[in-house]
C-alpha cells in the first residue's frame, strides 16, 4: 500500500488548497445577520416617538403602521434564515436577499422612520451587488424532511418572538393579563385570530399584524419545503457500479474498505481517464469521502481533483473519513488539506494465527467452551448458500439489530446477500434447540467483504441476545481456521478509534497529558464503547494499520465530525423505527453490531 503518487503537473500548492470560506460571502453573511436582526427589533419594537420623522408619519395612513411593522418583521426573520446560504455562496440566497433587503429597508422606514436602517441595508445591498459573481453554488440535495424541522424551528421561534411582541406593549395592555393569556393570544394570532389581550389605539392592529407575519412565514415557508420538488442524495448508479466493481477487480487488493464503495447510497466521481473514482456522501453540507480512492493510484490526483471541483461547486465542506496513510499523503498533497489520525485497524494475518500459547488462553478458553455447550459453526460464500437460508440470515440480522436506525457508513456495506456480493463471506454459529426460535438453529452471523482476491474484511457482527456470550469470538476464530481452505491471507476487523492513545496511556512512563486523555476516553466509552472494541480487537494479536481523517481547516472539525456522525446512524433524524415502512428484507441494510460495539468509525 505504499509507493510514490504522482501529483497533478502545472499546480501550484497555493491553487491545489481546498475551498475555503470566501472573504466577502462570510462578511455579507454576518452582515445580513445584523440587518435581519435590526429589521426583527424595528418590527417588533414601538415607533420611537421622538424621531425626527414622527411629524411627517403622523400625516400617513394609520393602517400603514402595522402592515410595515410586519413587512420589518417578514424581512428580518428570512434574512435571518438566508445569512447560513449567503456564507456558503448560494445563488438562490444571493437572489433573495437583493429582493428582501430593499423590502426590510422601506418597511424600517415607515415603521420606525430610522434612516440609519436604511443606510445600513443599502450598504449591504452594495456588496452583494458588486460580488454576485461570488455567489455561484449550486443547490445541495434536498428532501421534504427539512419541511418537518422548519416547522419545528419557526413554530418555536413564532411562538417566543411572539410573546416579545404581545409583552413589550405592556404600557397599551388593557388589565394584567397573565403569562397563559399571552401563549394563548400568541398561538391565536398565529392563526390570524384575535386573542384574548387587548391594548389601547391601535396597537391591537400593529400587534396582529406582526403575529400573522410569523404564522405566515412558518406556513409559507414549510409549505414551500414540503410540496417543492424533492432532490434527495445521488445515488450509485448500475453504470457507476459496474465500473467500480471493474477498478476493484484490478485494484481492490489496495485498501480494506475498497468494496463498501459499493454502497448504494453514495454518489462517485471518476477521474477524467475513468482509471479512479472517489466516492462520497453529502450530509448537512459536507461531502464526505470514506477510505482511500478507488483504482489506479497514478489516476488517483484526477479523481480527488473532481471531488474537489464538485465541493467547490456546491460550496460543500470536503472530508475524508478513514483514509490510510498512503491515502492520507496524497490527499493532503494534493489539495493542501489537513490530516489527522482518527484510530487503528486491526488486521490478522491469517498465516500467522493460532489459538496455542499463553496470549491467546483466553480466547482459547471462551471458544472451547462454547463448542462444548453444543454449537457449531459454518463458513462460506455467498454464492455457495440457498436463497431461502441467505432470507434467514437477513430477516435475522434485521430483528438482532438492536437499535432504531442502521449504523454504518464508512466500513459497511448496507446490505447481506445481494446476488452481485457472491465473493462475500458469511460466518453462522447454529445450536439445535429443543424449541427453535422464529430463525431455527441461528444463533449469530458475521458478514466479510472482499478485499481484493485474497483478503475480506468485516462488514457485520449480529448475535441473538439469548445465545451464550463468546459468539463473535467463536466466529472470528471460525473464520480464521477456514481461510486456508478459502485462499484467504488476510481479515481486517473492527477499527478502534484513538487507539494509539488508549495503549500508550495505560504504560509506564505516560504523561500527564496523555494520561488525561485516555481518561476521557475511557469515560467517553460508558456510551461509544471506544475502550471496549479495542480491547476485544487486541484479543486475536492483530498488527494495527493506522486511519485518517483529512479536513480543510480545525474550525471544520465539529461540523465535519457532527456530519460523520449523521452518516454512520449516531445520530438519527429519522422517523422512529415502529412509524417507518418496513423494507423488503433482500434490500435490508447492514451494519456491525456486537456486545463489543461496531465496526463503523
Amino acid at each position: 500500500m505504499s509507493g510514490e503518487v504522482p501529483s497533478r503537473s502545472g499546480r501550484s500548492r497555493q491553487i491545489l488548497r481546498g475551498p475555503r470560506p470566501e472573504a466577502v460571502p462570510a462578511l455579507v453573511a454576518r452582515a445580513c445577520t445584523l440587518v435581519g436582526v435590526l429589521d426583527i427589533a424595528a418590527g417588533v419594537f414601538p415607533r420611537f416617538r421622538r424621531s425626527r420623522m414622527h411629524a411627517i408619519a403622523e400625516v400617513l395612513p394609520g393602517a400603514f403602521g402595522p402592515f410595515a411593522a410586519a413587512l420589518s418583521l417578514s424581512a428580518g426573520v428570512l434574512l435571518l434564515l438566508l445569512a447560513h446560504g449567503l456564507r456558503r455562496r448560494k445563488r438562490r440566497a444571493w437572489r433573495a436577499a437583493v429582493v428582501l433587503l430593499p423590502a426590510g429597508a422601506v418597511a424600517q422606514f415607515a415603521y420606525r422612520h430610522s434612516v440609519i436602517g436604511v443606510i445600513i441595508s443599502a450598504a449591504l445591498l452594495a456588496p452583494l451587488l458588486r460580488h454576485r459573481d461570488e455567489f455561484t453554488a449550486l443547490p445541495d440535495p434536498r428532501s421534504r424532511w427539512r419541511a418537518l424541522a422548519n416547522f419545528v424551528l419557526m413554530g418555536a421561534g413564532s411562538l417566543v418572538l411572539g410573546l416579545i411582541i404581545v409583552s413589550v406593549h405592556e404600557n397599551r395592555m388593557v388589565g394584567d393579563p397573565s403569562l397563559a393569556d399571552r401563549i394563548t393570544h400568541v398561538l391565536y394570532g398565529l392563526f390570524g385570530f384575535e386573542g384574548p389581550v387587548d391594548y389601547a389605539g391601535p396597537t391591537s392592529w400593529t400587534v396582529a399584524f406582526s403575529l400573522g407575519a410569523l404564522g405566515w412565514l412558518t406556513a409559507v415557508t414549510t409549505i414551500y419545503l414540503a410540496f417543492r420538488p424533492e432532490h434527495p442524495a445521488a445515488r450509485l448508479t448500475e453504470d457507476d457500479e459496474t465500473r467500480l466493481r471493474a477498478l476493484l477487480e484490478k485494484h481492490g487488493g489496495r485498501d480494506s474498505l475498497g468494496h463498501f464503495a459499493l454502497r448504494r447510497d453514495k454518489a462517485v466521481v471518476f477521474s477524467p481517464s475513468g482509471k479512479a473514482a472517489v466516492t462520497y456522501r453529502v450530509v448537512s453540507g459536507v461531502m464526505l469521502a470514506s477510505g482511500d480512492p478507488i483504482g489506479d493510484v497514478e489516476a488517483w490526483p484526477g479523481a480527488i481533483e473532481r471531488f474537489m471541483d464538485e465541493a467547490k461547486a456546491h460550496s460543500w465542506t470536503p472530508a475524508v473519513m478513514g483514509c490510510s496513510e498512503t491515502g492520507g499523503e496524497v490527499w493532503t498533497r494534493e489539495t493542501g488539506l489537513d490530516a489527522l489520525e482518527l484510530g487503528d485497524e486491526a488486521v490478522v494475518d491469517v498465516a500467522d494465527f493460532s489459538l496455542a500459547g499463553r496470549a491467546m488462553r483466553n480466547v482459547r478458553q471462551m471458544v472451547k467452551r462454547i463448542e462444548r455447550a453444543g454449537y457449531e459453526t459454518r463458513v462460506r460464500r455467498v454464492r455457495d448458500l440457498s436463497e431461502g437460508e441467505l432470507d434467514r440470515i437477513r430477516r435475522a440480522a434485521e430483528d438482532w439489530r438492536g437499535t432504531d436506525t442502521e449504523r454504518g457508513f464508512s466500513m459497511a456495506l448496507g446490505r447481506i446477500g445481494d446476488p452481485s456480493d457472491g465473493d462475500c463471506l458469511i460466518a453462522t454459529a447454529h445450536k439445535a434447540d429443543d424449541q427453535p426460535g422464529p430463525y431455527g438453529d441461528l444463533k449469530a452471523v458475521l458478514h466479510f467483504v472482499p478485499w481484493g482476491t485474497d483478503g475480506v474484511s468485516l462488514d457485520l457482527m449480529r448475535r441473538d441476545r439469548s445465545a451464550d456470550p463468546g459468539m463473535n469470538e467463536l466466529l472470528i476464530v471460525a473464520a480464521l481456521q477456514a481461510s486456508p481452505r478459502l485462499g484467504i491471507k488476510q481479515i481486517s476487523l473492527n477499527f478502534a478509534m484513538f487507539r494509539s492513545a488508549l495503549a500508550r496511556g495505560e504504560k509506564i512512563g505516560a504523561g500527564p497529558v496523555l494520561r488525561a486523555w485516555r481518561g476521557l476516553l475511557v469515560f467517553l466509552s460508558r456510551w461509544f464503547q471506544i475502550e471496549s472494541l479495542y480491547k476485544f480487537n487486541a484479543k486475536f494479536r492483530p498488527r494495527w494499520e493506522p486511519r485518517f481523517v483529512v479536513y480543510g481547516s480545525s474550525r471544520d472539525l465539529p461540523r465535519i465530525g457532527f456530519a460523520a456522525m449523521q452518516a454512520e446512524g449516531f445520530v438519527n433524524l429519522a422517523l422512529p423505527r415502529l412509524l417507518r415502512h418496513r423494507r423488503p428484507a433482500p434490500r435490508a441494510c447492514a451494519h456491525t453490531v456486537s456486545e463489543h460495539g461496531i465496526r463503523a468509525a
